[in-house]
């Protein structure tokens, strides 16, 4: 494997183990840490992006996680699927409510050949 890391932090996923897995098949060294893992401890491992993993909470529950405020000034690409997206989304001043119908499922997802975070990947 490649010396560049990605960092994943796990909200309490059941799929946390498999993204982390797909991502070691491309190549690409991964490390997986609880979700309020102080940033001075992610630091350390020097990662090039961080994931933000989906969680069986909403942003809106009382005892949600939330992650250590200064994940978001790491200064590398950040990923959220799912509820790491809503926590995303927080972070940068959009807001997240609940919808009448739940979503789940699969869905397309066009990437860019220009898109910086995916980079260098097949």
């Amino acid at each position: 494997m490649e010396d560049r890391q990605i960092v994943i932090l796990d909200f309490g996923s059941q799929t946390t183990q498999l993204i982390a897995r797909r991502i070691r098949e491309m190549g690409v060294r991964t490390e997986i840490f609880a979700f309020n893992t102080p940033v001075t401890e992610i630091r350390k491992h020097h990662p090039f992006g961080v994931i933000l993993s989906g969680s069986p909470f909403f942003p809106w529950q009382t005892g949600a996680p939330k992650p250590d405020p200064q994940v978001f000034t790491i200064n590398v690409p950040i990923l959220g699927l799912c509820y790491g997206l809503y926590l995303l989304t927080e972070n940068l001043g959009g807001k997240v409510w609940e919808l009448q119908n739940k979503e789940y499922g699969m869905a397309n997802l066009k990437i860019g050949k220009s898109e910086k975070l995916f980079a260098g990947l097949p």
